[in-house]
């Protein structure tokens, strides 16, 4: 494992851009970095849909800058990767039921987006080292679980699609290119500054808010399990992917603790909340239509190669979220 003082001489002084960084995972990383002495740039649309917030900077917003910049606005791109001695992409669309009622839009972002990025980087910027955060979403529906990186990839929306395609051209011009990339195939990643105001994130954002304004919780089903990745575990893993010479080129699934179900999950946050209630509820046809039913990871590969592991179970990771959106709550709704 990564010590903090190893990270700080990887990224002290160096030059990060983080696309999406003012979203959830990506501000978050931020943080990170800046404590770590980096000199970051942020690249964010701010587009209300995609979870850019500008209070996830607060703190640390004089210590960084930032561009309000789509990443589908190819013509910028070379400017911005210039000189940079790392790339974190984060930039997506990530609702899949947006991606299944405006696929354009998803393949816009996620998949030609992603594409012009790397020629830009091939172009005028080869040595950067990227990290790019892909999601579990591209396994479909498990054959088995926990999920391996060999688990064939079998998206069931277009989202998933089209990460896929995003995180393969990564792979490619690493291969072709020499184009230092890691992916990292994200699971459910929970915690301070995720979007609340709806779904296009993570359900459990929604769950949190419904609690504090002494809303029901709505459980589809109920019996499916998953696993969760605390944020700040999340943000390691990103550093260690880039800090590490032996990730490049390699793809890794993050975990978490061990798996629960969705109506366990609900359980402990009212229990967290000191109160609440909940609702279970069919799943609705459009939604049944997309879901993966179990999903947990087998991060096996990241533990052995980088040395990483999740650190917060999933009861201290909801306590510290919950509290975070009882003082913050009115920034994010």
């Amino acid at each position: 494992m990564a010590t903090p003082t190893s990270l700080r001489r990887t990224f002290s002084g160096r030059r990060v851009l983080i696309t999406g960084g003012l979203g959830f995972i990506g501000s978050n990383l931020a943080r990170a970095l800046v404590a770590l002495g980096a000199r970051v740039t942020i690249v964010d649309s701010l587009i209300p849909e995609y979870g850019g917030n500008r209070r996830n900077l607060a703190g640390i917003a004089a210590k960084v800058r930032v561009h309000r910049t789509d990443v589908r606005e190819h013509a910028q791109l070379a400017r911005l990767i210039r000189r940079q001695d790392f790339l974190f992409n984060l930039a997506g669309q990530t609702s899949h039921m947006d991606s299944m009622t405006d696929p354009e839009t998803d393949l816009e972002i996620n998949c030609r987006a992603q594409l012009a990025l790397l020629e830009a980087c091939r172009l005028h910027n080869p040595t950067v080292r990227i990290v790019f955060a892909s999601t579990r979403q591209i396994y479909g529906r498990p054959d088995y679980v926990p999920v391996d990186e060999r688990h064939p990839i079998r998206p069931v929306d277009v989202n998933g699609i089209n990460k896929a395609a995003g995180e393969g051209f990564h792979m490619l011009y690493s291969r072709v290119h020499g184009i230092r990339a890691t992916a990292l195939r994200l699971t459910n990643t929970i915690g301070p500054r995720m979007r609340v105001k709806d779904a296009r994130q993570t359900f459990v954002g929604v769950w949190i808010r419904r609690l504090l304004e002494d809303e029901p919780l709505e459980i589809w089903g109920g019996e499916q399990r998953r696993d969760f990745t605390f944020v700040d575990d999340a943000v390691e893993a990103f550093l260690l992917a880039a800090a590490r010479p032996e990730a490049v080129g390699e793809i890794f699934n993050l975990g978490g603790p061990p798996p629960v179900t969705l109506l366990r999950l609900a359980e402990l946050l009212v229990e967290i909340n000191g109160g609440g209630s909940f609702v279970v509820r069919e799943f609705p046809d459009d939604r049944k239509k997309i879901d993966i039913g179990d999903y947990y990871a087998d991060d096996a590969k990241i533990r052995k190669m980088l040395g990483w592991k999740a650190r917060t179970d999933l009861k201290t990771a909801l306590k510290r979220t919950v509290e975070f959106y009882r003082r913050e709550l009115r920034y994010y709704v």
